[in-house]
């Protein structure tokens, strides 16, 4: 078995397509403002967006990992993407 994708809903398309491209994700696909499709930069893996009305409680948890991390985070910091706090090591 093979994970195809993982969908998740958004309230707004536009600002959720800006902030997946600002984390290096390739939009695919993007079908009638209600569907977006995403493709990762190393691997096979997509990740899709799907317009709603409610935004879902208690929806997944969606993890990426890349290997230059503070890189990664002080640009996307100076794109103006906003963090609770600052990256850690943790074990």
């Amino acid at each position: 078995m093979d994970l195809n994708q993982v969908t998740v809903g958004v309230t707004d398309l536009d600002a959720a397509i800006a902030f997946y491209q600002k984390l290096g994700l390739k939009l695919i696909v993007h079908t009638h403002d209600v569907y977006a499709r995403f493709e990762c930069p190393d691997g096979g893996a997509t990740f899709s967006l799907h317009l709603t009305d409610t935004p879902t409680e208690n929806g997944p948890t969606i993890y990426f990992e890349c290997h230059d991390l503070d890189e990664v985070f002080a640009r996307l910091r100076a794109d103006g993407i906003v963090f609770d706090g600052e990256p850690e090591d943790q074990t």
